[in-house]
């Protein structure tokens, strides 16, 4: 063998599935992360009403895509705390992983403003209204839980209000091939076709996939269209 045969044999990298120990489990998981990766809904993303140009997931959106998708979960209150004029919260979102069964976590904060009477410093603690605890920290939680969840992935919010984003395509799986415009074209006739026939859940995902043009969506949603 020549040298430069055996500096290539040094220098070869391995792939990844050489790299991982069980290549079945790590395909799941593509499969399993492709699913946290999908866009969000546009029907469920809404503009913040005080922050311009902002826009965000409803508190129970997220917690409908939670138990859907984990179906056990709970969330533990860390610490909460008086922060400036706001108070602050941070939760510890645990999670059931469905394809392994462990439990896992994502640490999530919020924080929200306290409401003064009109007219007074924010900074002044006499002018705090009554209910004003009552009201904000149960809504710090809630964007702790939301900001926690954003960690899973692009379906929970993760890239609402961030530019030049990536899609997610996963290492292990074996991609689809490109459908032609021409099967574009005819899975939005077969969709047409048997709209009435869908289950809202299907109908929102259908028409993400359809306008987005996920690639590994075609097939199975093909499949689901010809079985109605």
């Amino acid at each position: 063998m020549s040298n430069d045969a055996k500096e290539q044999g040094k220098n070869k990298l391995p792939t990844l599935q050489e790299l991982h120990h069980d290549e079945l489990t790590a395909f799941k998981n593509d499969q399993f992360n492709l699913l946290l990766n999908q866009p969000v809904p546009e029907a469920w993303v809404k503009d913040h009403l005080f922050a311009k140009g902002v826009k965000y997931l409803p508190i129970d959106k997220v917690e409908f895509l939670l138990t859907r998708i984990f179906q056990q979960w709970k969330v533990e209150v860390i610490n909460y705390a008086a922060l400036f004029n706001s108070v602050s919260v941070h939760v510890r979102l645990h999670l059931l992983h469905p394809l392994t069964g462990e439990w896992f976590y994502h640490d999530g904060l919020g924080a929200v403003g306290v409401q003064t009477d009109k007219g007074a410093s924010a900074s002044d603690i006499s002018a705090i209204k009554q209910d004003a605890i009552m009201k904000a920290l149960p809504a710090a939680e809630s964007y702790a839980i939301k900001d926690a969840a954003e960690k899973l992935g692009i379906f929970f919010g993760k890239n609402l209000n961030r530019k030049d984003t990536v899609g997610f395509s996963g290492a292990y799986s074996k991609e689809d091939p490109t459908p032609t415009e021409d099967q574009w074209t005819e899975l939005q006739e077969i969709y047409n076709a048997i709209e009435e026939n869908l289950t809202e859940d299907e109908k929102i995902n259908a028409e993400r996939i359809i306008k987005n043009k996920e690639i590994n969506s075609y097939n199975k949603l093909l499949k689901i269209l010809k079985s109605k």
